[in-house]
């Protein structure tokens, strides 16, 4: 049937920030969502609250909010649009937990407004843990044995009923949040208590543990004539207990017999037809017992999902493009398949010829403390997805893709010669951790047979044997030597997936040397088509990856091309910002008349799209890989400095084999990060640093500390989300930081800076085309000095920084842009003591804030920037004057450390952040206001706060506690700053700190008696000692403050929490520019 004409307008709400369980593959559903009803003549009407995505740009929907993904807010831009349908089904959890809202305020039944793609009832059935259980026994189809609760009692009560292990499920939330497995009532009394309070509908699953099951997961689509097709079949190499974001995952599944295989399709379409799921995509979990055969159904998720993007990208099928259109009434026969240039229609179901794997990317090195094994709750903050033409080949090429210093199955153990050793060894068997994988090979190399491994790991001895051939494989290598690997045997081990500088780590030789013989003998790489179809018809789109196949399908043009490199997998420090910029540098450079070619691995982005860019290169960003593409395309330039640390890291080697590097040169962006050139290049422009010094060892920086006064910034060079940094206070400190911390050598030497307590810090972006400089944007940080700039909330334009202090900076910026001959983009971090302006870091790159800075100036930084590389000015752009907004923008930063309870929630000079937010108003506090609750942080109108703050605080703490306590809050305070407080005439009760005796602090969160708590701190011991209340308020949900910058701005912001104007977009950016 044809799409639907009593329909005009559609609203599609967002997944706000990222966070784990949630990241940007909700960016690209959302914005392929935009294209396909815009394509069909419908005004769209976006709402999401970060800023970094592609989907909130301005061009993406007729009207763009970037508001709080919450319903009170959604209602004022319903209230203002008059939408008639409301699309719920791409924006992940977020947005269908706000559609749910809607309908239970009524909101959606005042302004008359359509749920479409899934009705309330099917959501309610997906996500409501009994009504799916109920619904899934009246289709005949198994689900584990389980109970309901709704309380700790009522929990303890049916435990007996299921059994230990137990496995906790809360319903409608996201990435297993709230979940887990207990193997003992305590574990289950904590798990139970916390699933609770996560559950929105305060509801917990008590489920039989299916632990050591193999898991598979079925992608469908339906459209309203019941045509159903499945996109893509996906089989997780780790076992059932390790929740499928976790988990290594292979599509197609692997090791399903075809009456398998036709099984759990059949239930899967079942399972869609009683859900309900009219149109659209959905993903449906198994559990199959290894033993039996036994089928169980996990769960589904009535929406496009994390997997709903890896299948998209492992087929080429555009799940959430083609579910957007099926929502407005067109049928799967009606629509045709874009990859084939529409010789297949969409309800032909994909087939593939090769074999895609996914691998997730973990950063528990972020959160010390944190437990690292895996379990049903999602950890992993990125993945990555490589395609081969057999599992080996995948596995490989994706394990090199993770960017975590590995190159294939590098060895993890040492020597193997103590019980203690073994039993570490089989303890990380056992027990699935991040590396696992790792283990297995090392397992095999040290004399484990693969059914030894398998038993262990629970993990299908097909993969478990896959894995051993390549460790015998590499046994062999390493035994023969390079000489031995003549053509024929260099193919065959090329086709497993054995990358350059693998067998140079097996033959402990130079990679060089390996890539020359490889070069010799003539073995390179063919390029291969992903079609939909397994190559049976032909396909319009160049979506390629690489293989040592026979038949090379790549057929480059002669048109001038530009490629651009991506970021890889996402990970704390480096995320979504970076593909946001890559892909609008292919939108650019498309405008500007160049092919343009995007290399990245990452399946959740937009720039892995297949029509982002006009050729897609779905590898890994190694030497190897990116090298290979650049000879068979033979680009006119190569955009490194838009993929974050990734392409810059390749940037000098990839030169000097005669890449044309465009942009900023990769000798000034090295010129940056080198301590002692840069230092002379300041001293030279006549600007200030802090103090600062170099240190190549512990000695060495234990003399220099005193030379450049306590506290240290101490951190290694070259680094990207603060890895590693830490703030000093004493020698103590300092040998610890250089004991523990990192390896210190010539090469890579640490450096140590005085750090600036109480000064501003400031962010400023600028594009320069090498004659003029336009600055984009100047922010001020919220959080005072010493927080990470990625962690800490700015202001835009900037609320305390005077015009001369602001003229300053951009005097400064345009000196820095010249000095180091920037083409394109450039991000410079200072900091402002008193009025003395320090410059702390140039970075001459696309920065994290270059998203924001476009979102709240209306200038496409990124656009413009890409356009500077090749040749078009910033005057011949039209581009004279720095835009400054008359309405405040603020971003935040999103945290997860829910997902991680042992480690401390407070803020330093480390990157913790995953994700971002925006809040818009036409004061500071009111955006402040907006940006707090997109961010998930509820601000309390009153109750009791809780202040606890160090002593160089104590002054400021005094004007907080006034402010509080004008605003109606009781205070509670520990007791030096009691003291303060007192003696400034500020009434408060005092409190123990957790040393001091019970009650204390830490009771009284407990109780639910804090409201607020603003907790500052410094020095090891400090901290230490007031970790277990920062953690509390984690684990409670109370709001607290590490910061007193962001502490006194969330006082302006309560004073603003009922201004709720809705700002559209391309309405505020008129406003900029007139």
């Amino acid at each position: 049937m044809p799409k639907r004409t009593d329909i005009e307008s559609v609203m599609i709400i967002g997944a706000g920030p990222i966070v784990i369980g949630q990241a940007c593959e909700f960016d690209y559903s959302g914005a392929q969502a935009c294209k396909a009803l815009r394509e069909e003549g419908y005004r769209v009407i976006l709402v999401n609250s970060n800023p970094a995505t592609i989907m909130t740009d301005p061009d993406m929907a007729d009207a763009v909010y970037i508001e709080p993904v919450h319903w009170t807010a959604v209602e004022r831009i319903i209230a203002k649009e008059r939408p008639d349908a409301l699309l719920p089904t791409m924006g992940g959890q977020t947005a269908l937990n706000c559609a749910l809202d809607l309908v239970r305020e009524r909101v959606l039944e005042k302004y008359k407004v359509e749920l479409i793609a899934a009705s309330r009832e099917a959501i309610d059935m997906a996500e409501d843990r009994d009504q799916f259980r109920n619904a899934m026994a009246e289709i005949g189809l198994e689900v584990p044995r389980a109970e309901i609760a709704h309380s700790l009692e009522e929990a303890l009560e049916k435990q007996p009923n299921v059994g230990f292990p137990t496995i906790i499920r809360p319903s409608f939330t996201m990435g297993g949040s709230g979940g887990g497995i207990a193997y003992n009532l305590e574990e289950y009394q904590k798990i139970i208590k916390h699933g609770l309070e996560m559950s929105p509908t305060t509801e917990v699953l008590i489920e039989e543990s299916v632990i050591g099951w193999k898991e598979f997961e079925m992608e469908v689509v339906r459209d309203r004539n019941d045509n159903c097709i499945i996109v893509c079949s996906i089989e997780n190499f780790d076992a059932m207990g390790v929740h499928t974001g976790d988990s290594i995952t292979v599509a197609p599944a692997q090791t399903l017999t075809d009456k398998e295989y036709q099984r759990l399709r059949d239930a899967s379409l079942d399972v869609l037809r009683k859900i309900g799921v009219e149109t659209g995509g959905s993903n449906v979990q198994f559990a199959v017992c290894p033993n039996t055969g036994r089928v169980l159904i996990i769960e589904m998720n009535p929406r496009v999902s994390r997997s709903s993007a890896l299948a998209s990208k492992a087929t080429g099928f555009p799940i959430a493009k083609i579910a957007a259109k099926l929502a407005v009434g067109y049928t799967l026969d009606e629509l045709k398949n874009e990859i084939t240039g529409g010789t297949t229609p969409a309800s032909f179901e994909p087939t593939i010829d090769y074999v895609v794997t996914k691998i997730p990317r973990f950063t528990f090195e972020k959160f010390p403390g944190a437990n690292d094994r895996l379990t049903t709750q999602m950890k992993s903050v990125g993945e990555v997805m490589a395609i081969g033409r057999n599992f080996q080949e995948s596995l490989q090429k994706a394990l090199r893709g993770l960017e975590t210093g590995i190159s294939g199955l590098d060895e993890i153990c040492g020597p193997i010669s103590t019980d203690v050793d073994r039993d570490n060894l089989r303890h990380e068997l056992r027990i699935p951790g991040s590396s696992r994988l790792l283990y297995m090979a090392d397992a095999l190399r040290h004399g484990y047979s693969y059914e030894d491994v398998a038993e262990l790991t629970g993990i299908d001895p097909w993969f478990v044997i896959q894995v051993a051939d390549l460790v015998n494989t590499e046994t062999e290598i390493k035994a023969d030597g390079l000489d031995a690997l003549d053509a024929a045997r260099m193919r065959s081990i090329k086709r497993k997936g054995f990358s350059d500088a693998r067998l140079a780590a097996i033959l402990d030789i130079d990679e060089a040397a390996v890539r020359k013989h490889r070069l010799q003998l003539g073995i390179r790489p063919v390029f291969k088509r992903v079609d939909t179809c397994a190559a049976e018809f032909s396909t319009s789109t160049a979506y390629l990856y690489s293989s040592y196949d026979e038949e090379c399908e790549a057929d480059p043009t002669d048109r001038p091309k530009i490629m651009i490199l991506g970021g890889g997998p996402n990970r704390i420090g480096q995320g979504i910002e970076f593909d946001y910029c890559c892909v609008h540098a292919a939108l650019a450079l498309k405008e500007s008349g160049y092919e343009t070619i995007m290399v990245n691995c990452n399946p959740e982005t937009v720039s892995t799209d297949f029509d982002t860019s006009d050729r897609l290169y779905f590898e890994s960003l190694t030497f190897e890989d990116v090298m290979e593409i650049i000879d068979k395309e033979q680009p006119k330039g190569v955009i490194v400095q838009y993929g974050g640390q990734t392409p810059l890291k390749l940037a000098r080697a990839l030169e000097k084999a005669g890449a044309p590097i465009i942009g900023t040169s990769p000798r000034s962006i090295d010129l940056a990060e080198d301590r002692e050139h840069f230092q002379k290049l300041v001293e030279d422009l006549g600007l200030r640093q802090p103090p600062n010094a170099t240190a190549r060892s512990k000695d060495e920086a234990l003399k220099l500390a005193p030379e450049v006064g306590y506290p240290l910034i101490v951190r290694p060079s070259y680094v990207l989300g603060g890895r590693a940094m830490e703030i000093v206070h004493n020698d103590e400190d300092l040998a610890a930081y250089m004991d523990a911390a990192i390896d210190v050598s010539n090469d890579s030497p640490v450096l140590l800076d005085r750090f600036l307590d109480l000064a501003t810090e400031v962010d400023v972006d600028c594009i320069s085309d090498g004659e003029r400089v336009l600055i984009g944007g100047v922010m001020e940080h919220i959080e005072q000095a010493g927080v990470h700039s990625g962690d800490s909330g700015c202001s835009l334009p900037p609320f305390t920084l005077s015009a001369e202090v602001q003229q300053e900076l951009g005097e400064q910026v345009v000196k820095l842009a010249k000095g180091l001959k920037v083409l394109g983009l450039m991000n410079t971090q200072f900091a402002i003591q008193g009025d003395v302006v320090y410059l702390l870091e140039v970075n001459p790159r696309a920065s994290r804030t270059a998203p924001f800075v476009s979102k709240a100036t209306g200038l496409p930084l990124a656009k413009v920037a890409a356009k500077v590389m090749v040749g078009e000015t910033l005057a011949k752009q039209g581009l004279v004057a720095q835009r400054v907004p008359d309405y405040f923008s603020v971003k935040e930063s999103v945290f997860p450390f829910i997902k991680f309870p042992g480690s401390d929630p407070i803020l330093g000079p480390e990157m913790k952040s995953t994700g971002e937010v925006m809040g818009v108003g036409r004061k500071f506090g009111e955006a402040y206001a907006k940006a707090q609750l997109a961010s998930g942080v509820i601000l309390p109108r009153q109750g009791t706060a809780l202040l606890s703050v160090r002593e160089r605080d104590k002054e400021s703490a005094i004007e907080l506690g006034k402010l509080l306590h004008d605003m109606g809050f009781d205070i509670v305070a520990t007791h030096g700053t009691a003291q303060s407080l007192a003696k400034a005439g500020v009434s408060c009760r005092r409190a123990n700190k957790v040393r001091e005796g019970r009650p204390h602090i830490v009771d009284m969160i407990k109780n639910g008696e804090i409201d607020l708590i603003v907790n500052t701190t410094e020095g090891k011991q400090a901290i230490n000692e007031s970790v277990s209340i920062r953690a509390e308020a984690v684990r409670k949900g109370v709001t607290y403050y590490t910061t007193l910058g962001a502490a006194i701005a969330t006082c302006r912001a309560i004073e603003h929490l009922d201004d709720g104007d809705v700002n559209r977009l391309q309405d505020l950016h008129k406003e900029v520019v007139a």
